[in-house]
């Protein structure tokens, strides 16, 4: 699985309130609604920035707070192709991976805005194009990979009639 985009930066401890306000995710289960309000409080004009495939891009424990699933989901109906931090909130990461979006930890301090990124989730590298470097990326599991590529857990099991990853 290859992902390629800009990337969107921000910085340590982005909170699920920071990637959907919790003052919308009590209004509304569109997720086309929520989408279009989504890292607002870090920066106003990133649901109009954001073009399929980008990266958001951000340091350690990315999506930490609540435990809900808007979050990721938020992301995803923008059109983020994946986040790529150098650690996340556990919840956040298992909630990612369920919904069908990539996360990727790696060091991320060599990363600017509007970097064009291409990450192989199987390679375990992410390329800096714009940069011309390369950061290896914690691989996921096979399993993790199998998931994201049918477009989440749900999707799997409908799928697959089975959560069975083998």
């Amino acid at each position: 699985m290859e992902l390629n985009g800009r990337a969107h930066c921000f910085g340590n401890d982005v909170n699920t309130d920071y990637i959907i306000s919790g003052k919308y995710k009590f209004k509304t289960l569109d997720m086309k609604e929520l989408a279009s309000h989504v890292m607002e409080d870090l920066d106003p004009d990133f649901a109009r920035k954001v073009q399929p495939g980008d990266f958001v891009v951000a340091g350690r424990n990315f999506g930490c707070g609540s435990s809900r699933e808007q979050a990721p989901l938020a992301l995803l109906n923008a059109g983020v192709g994946a986040v790529l931090a150098a650690s996340f909130a556990r919840i956040f990461y298992r909630n990612a991976i369920n919904t069908g979006l990539p996360v990727v930890e790696c060091d991320t301090a060599g990363i600017s805005d509007g970097d064009e990124l291409l990450a192989d989730m199987e390679g375990g590298v992410l390329r800096n194009l714009t940069r011309g470097t390369e950061t290896p990326i914690k691989p996921l599991p096979a399993f993790m990979l199998k998931v994201l590529s049918d477009g989440g857990l749900a999707a799997h099991f409908v799928k697959y009639g089975t959560f069975d990853i083998d």
